[in-house]
């Protein structure tokens, strides 16, 4: 009896050592798959709070100083798989004046066979131009739906910082790229989707 006692207690202990890893499991799961739908909204508030890779700046007005050197802003657009738009610039290149405040469109049109609704990352090339371009309005600045077959115009007023002229390492600098790249918002529940059993089901099956 003693050892027949200790057998079971050694398969209960076992049961209970692979429930826990399974639920351990299960939360890691999870989590990955939360994460990955935040990941774009993350990535574009650290580089915007950080300035990492080329991001740019946003201002609450235009610049009082306008200087005569110029510089050429090129425009990129990218659609990220997943979200079925055509998504390009309305002008390939512009000349502006250091501190000139300037308005540019993109045009947006959805080819999808439903709503969707997509959210912007954005830099500029070369990345130590970042910290001094400035944005006064941008369609990144919000979520953007679309209906089937919709098109939009969005439109993008920046400036370039006067202080750039005062940078040595800029000096040869005569143009740039503002590059935007559009992704697929998950829709209303979607990112809940994987959740159908709860990692405490999971467990249950387990013992």
């Amino acid at each position: 009896m003693t050892d027949q006692n200790s057998e079971t207690a050694e398969q209960v202990k076992a049961k209970r050592s692979n429930a826990t890893v399974a639920v351990i499991c299960a939360g890691v799961f999870f989590g990955m798959v939360g994460l990955s739908f935040a990941a774009v909204p993350l990535y574009q508030l650290f580089c915007q709070v950080t300035g990492y890779g080329g991001t740019t700046q946003r201002a609450e007005e235009a610049s009082e100083t306008i200087l005569d050197r110029e510089i050429i802003v090129s425009f990129d657009a990218n659609v990220a798989p997943g979200l079925d738009w055509d998504f390009k610039p309305k002008q390939k290149k512009v000349r502006v004046k250091l501190g000139q405040m300037t308005e540019i469109m993109y045009e947006a049109k959805s080819l999808a066979q439903q709503v969707s609704t997509g959210t912007s990352t954005f830099n500029v090339a070369p990345f130590e131009v970042g910290g001094y371009f400035n944005k006064i309005d941008c369609f990144c600045f919000t979520e953007q739906p679309l209906q089937s077959g919709e098109s939009i115009d969005m439109p993008v007023v920046f400036f370039i910082d006067p202080e750039l002229d005062k940078d040595e390492s800029l000096k040869n600098i005569k143009e740039i790229t503002l590059s935007y790249t559009f992704f697929e918002l998950p829709k209303d529940g979607e990112e809940e989707t994987a959740a159908v059993a709860s990692p405490s089901d999971a467990a249950t099956d387990k013992l």
